[in-house]
C-alpha cells in the first residue's frame, strides 16, 4: 500500500508524538518538551525527549531519532505500512486505498476479519459453557490452565452441524461470508452449507498484526478422519505464508527472545509457558519459503526444534535443503533435536524451562546438519565413494545463491573433508607430511579434486613436518581404513563429532555423581546446566535431573534423594539414558561417584571432574584453531602451537587418573603399587 505525502503529513499533525510514545514510555513535561527514560536501553537518568511541535523524538543515550512511524518500527518491530496503519487507527483517520478496486478488496477483507472475530467469540463462550466440559477436561489433561486458555483465546466448536452458522446468522452475517471465511463447508453440490469445525478444541490463528484469519481444530473423538483440521485457503488465510503465534513471537524477538519453531499448537503453548515467548509453528505443512522469510525478518538464526526420532531427522534435512539456496550473510538456521519419544510439550511439562534450555543450547548449525547427513552411516573405503561424497557436497554448495555465503560453505566443508580423509601417514596432531593430499592432489601445485567448482584437495599443503599417527580416530560416519582424520583428539571431540556412539567415561562419571548425590545441585545448579556435553544422552539425562530437582522438594537424606531421583527419572522416560551411563562405566568406577562415598570425597571428585571437563573442552577448541592455522601456514610457530596444545591435552588425560585416589574421608583404604 502506498501513502501520499499529504496523508502522512495529516496523520502526523493529528497525532502528537507524545501520545504514541506515551503508550510505552512514562513522560513528564519539561518546558516545551517531554522527557522520560530511554525505551532502547536501561538508564537511571532520563535522556529521552519528545517534541510535539517539531514532531520528533530523540534519545541522547543511543542517538536514535525519528517520528511516530519510526518509533513504532523501532520499539515493536512493525513494518512502515503497519506503523502507518496503527497510527491511523489511533487517530481515527481512514487509510486510503491505492485504487477503487483495492478499496473494495480492503473493505471486503475488513468484513471477513469481523466475521472471524465473531466466530472466535462464539468458540470461547462455548468452551466456558456447560457444553464445553469435555473440551475443558482435555485442555486440563494437557496442562493448559484457564489463564493459558484466555491468553491464546482457545475455544470449543460444538458437535452440532449448524451451531456456528446459526450464531453468526443471528449476528447478521450472510452465509456467503461464512463460506468465504472458511467457517462453513459449501459448494454447488452442497445445497445447505454446514459448520466446518464440529466437536473440536479451537486454536485461533492470527496474522502478524494479531487479527484472526483462521482456526485450527483438534478433534476430541478418536475415530475421525483428521485429528487436526485447519481452515482452508481464504482471502485472509494462506497456510504457507503464516505462522501460529507469529504476532506474539515477532514482538518477543524484537525484545531479544529466541525464535523457536516447533511442530504444533500445543507445543507452541507449552514453549511459551516454559519461558520461550518466541515459539511458533507452521500450519499443518512442512516449513515453506514464505515462512522461512517471516522467520528471518524476526531473527537472523531461528532455531528449528524437531523430535529426536527418524521422522524428526528427516524434517531437519528437508528444512536444511529448503534454506540452503536462500542463505544470506548472517542469515541461517540452527537445529535442536529433542530426546527421542518426546515432543516440546512433553519436555516442557517433565523438565520445565531447564530441560528446554538444554535442548536449545545444544542446537547445531546448518552446515553441521548438512555434513552429518552426507556422512552418517556412509562407507567411504574406496576413492570412488569419497569422490561421490565430494561431488554431492559440491552440488549442494553450488545451489547457494549468495556468492559470499557459497564461498564460505565451500571452505568449511572442504576442511571437513580434508580432516575426514587425511591419510594415516599424516600427523595425528595436525602435522602434514610432504606429498599433500594422499597423492590426489599435491597442495597448490595440482589444485586438488573438484566437483561443481568445489575443491578440497588443495587444502592440505605440502612441506610441513611429518609426524607419526597417534591413534585410529575416524570421522563421524566414515569407515575405518587408510583414511583417518588428522587428529584423534579432534575426531573424538564434540567439536568435530557432534554426537558420539557412546558416552565418554568422564561425562558418565559426572552424571553418576549427580544420580548418586543429587544434593550437589543445591549449590551447583547453574554450573551443572552450563557444562558442555558431547553425547545426546548426556544432554537428555542432565535435563531430566534438573527437571526433577525443580519439580521435587528434596529430602535432606542423600540416600533417599538418590532413590527418589532415579524413580522420578525412570517414570519420566529416562531409563535409556541411565543405562547409557552404566554401560560407559563397565570398568572400575571412581569411589567419589559411588553412593557410599563421604561428602568430602564426593566434592573433591566433583571438582576434579568438572575442572578437567572444562579444561579439555577449552583445549579441544584451541586444538581446532591450531590445526587450521597449520593447514594455512606451515610455520615453525604454528607447529609449535599445535604440539603444545596436544601435550596439554595429554596432560589433562593423565591427570584424570588422580581422581582414583580420592576416598580417604570415606574410610576407604587407598592402595599403592
Amino acid at each position: 500500500m502506498r501513502f501520499t505525502p499529504q496523508f502522512l503529513e495529516e496523520l502526523r499533525a493529528r497525532l502528537p508524538v507524545s501520545e504514541v510514545v506515551g503508550k510505552r514510555v512514562k513522560l513528564k513535561k519539561a518546558g516545551r518538551e517531554w522527557k522520560g527514560l530511554s525505551p532502547f536501553q536501561q538508564e537511571k537518568t532520563p535522556s529521552f525527549t519528545v517534541n510535539d511541535q517539531k514532531q520528533f523524538y530523540h534519545d541522547f543515550s543511543t542517538g536514535k531519532h525519528g517520528n511516530i512511524f519510526d518509533f513504532l518500527m523501532e520499539t515493536e518491530g512493525l513494518t512502515f505500512v503497519e506503523a502507518v496503519e496503527r497510527c491511523a487507527n489511533i487517530a481515527g483517520l481512514p487509510v486510503p486505498a491505492a485504487t477503487p478496486d483495492a478499496a473494495r478488496h480492503e473493505q471486503r477483507r475488513k468484513s471477513l476479519y469481523d466475521v472471524m472475530e465473531l466466530a472466535a467469540k462464539f468458540f470461547t463462550e462455548t468452551l466456558a459453557s456447560r457444553g464445553g466440559a469435555k473440551a475443558r477436561g482435555y485442555l486440563a489433561d494437557r496442562g493448559l490452565t484457564s489463564q493459558t486458555q484466555l491468553q491464546f483465546r482457545l475455544g470449543y466448536a460444538p458437535g452440532e452441524r449448524f451451531a456456528l452458522k446459526e450464531y453468526l446468522g443471528a449476528q447478521g452475517v450472510p452465509v456467503g461470508d461464512m463460506v468465504e471465511a472458511g467457517l462453513l463447508i459449501g459448494g454447488d453440490d452442497i445445497p445447505v452449507p454446514y459448520d466446518r469445525f464440529r466437536d473440536r478444541v479451537m486454536f485461533p490463528i492470527t496474522d502478524l498484526r494479531g487479527r484472526i484469519i483462521a482456526f485450527g481444530g483438534r478433534a476430541l473423538e478418536k475415530n475421525v478422519p483428521a485429528k487436526y483440521l485447519n481452515s482452508p485457503e481464504t482471502p485472509l488465510f494462506h497456510k504457507g505464508s503464516n505462522l501460529y503465534n507469529g504476532a506474539a513471537a515477532r514482538k518477543a524477538a524484537h525484545d531479544g527472545a529466541p525464535v523457536v519453531v516447533v511442530e504444533g499448537y500445543v507445543d507452541v503453548i507449552a514453549m511459551v509457558g516454559a519461558g520461550f515467548p518466541g515459539a511458533v509453528a507452521p500450519l499443518g505443512t512442512a516449513l515453506t519459503e514464505d515462512q522461512l522469510g517471516l522467520l528471518w525478518k524476526m531473527v537472523d538464526e531461528p532455531i528449528l526444534c524437531f523430535d529426536g526420532d527418524r521422522a524428526g531427522q528427516k524434517a531437519a534435512w528437508r528444512a536444511a535443503d529448503l534454506a540452503l539456496p536462500h542463505l544470506e550473510p548472517g542469515k541461517s538456521l540452527r537445529f535442536a533435536m529433542l530426546p527421542e519419544g518426546q515432543d516440546p510439550d512433553d519436555l516442557a511439562r517433565s523438565g520445565g524451562r531447564g530441560a528446554v534450555e538444554e535442548v536449545i543450547g545444544a542446537a547445531r548449525g546448518l552446515v553441521e546438519v548438512i555434513w552429518s547427513r552426507e556422512v552418517t552411516g556412509g562407507n567411504f573405503a574406496t576413492p570412488e565413494r569419497r569422490a561421490a561424497l565430494e561431488a554431492r557436497i559440491g552440488e549442494l554448495t553450488s545451489g547457494i545463491r549468495n556468492e559470499v555465503v557459497r564461498r564460505y560453505y565451500r571452505q568449511d566443508l572442504a576442511e571437513r573433508l580434508r580432516l575426514a580423509f587425511a591419510p594415516a601417514g599424516f600427523g595425528a596432531g595436525g602435522g602434514y607430511g610432504r606429498g599433500g593430499y594422499g597423492g590426489a592432489g599435491r597442495g597448490r601445485e595440482s589444485g586438488g579434486a573438484r566437483a561443481g567448482g568445489f575443491s578440497f584437495g588443495g587444502a592440505a599443503r605440502s612441506g610441513g613436518p611429518a609426524r607419526r599417527p597417534q591413534g585410529n580416530g575416524t570421522a563421524p560416519g566414515l569407515g575405518r581404513g587408510p583414511y583417518q582424520v588428522a587428529s584423534p583428539h579432534l575426531a573424538n571431540s564434540p567439536i568435530m563429532r557432534g554426537q558420539r556412539s557412546a558416552l565418554s567415561r568422564r561425562e558418565a562419571l559426572i552424571l553418576q555423581c549427580l544420580l548418586n548425590h543429587p544434593w550437589l545441585l543445591h549449590d551447583r545448579l547453574e554450573q551443572v546446566a552450563a557444562l558442555e556435553f558431547a553425547h545426546p544422552d548426556a544432554h537428555r539425562l542432565r535435563a531430566g535431573i534438573i527437571g526433577s530437582f525443580a519439580d521435587d522438594s528434596h529430602a535432606e537424606e542423600p540416600a533417599a534423594d538418590s532413590a527418589r531421583l532415579r524413580a522420578w527419572l525412570e517414570k519420566s522416560g529416562y531409563s535409556k539414558q541411565i543405562q547409557s551411563v552404566e554401560n560407559a562405566l563397565t570398568t572400575r568406577s571412581v569411589w567419589g561417584a559411588e553412593p557410599e562415598a563421604a561428602e568430602e570425597d564426593v566434592l573433591s571428585t566433583w571438582h576434579q571432574l568438572v575442572t578437567l571437563h572444562r579444561k579439555e573442552h577449552s583445549l579441544l577448541r584451541e586444538l581446532k584453531d591450531a590445526e587450521l592455522a597449520l593447514s594455512e601456514a606451515q610455520t615453525d610457530a604454528n607447529f609449535a602451537w599445535l604440539k603444545d596444545v596436544s601435550a596439554r591435552l595429554e596432560s589433562v588425560e593423565g591427570t584424570e587418573a588422580l581422581i582414583e585416589g580420592f576416598g580417604e574421608s570415606s574410610g576407604r583404604i587407598r592402595t599403592t603399587t
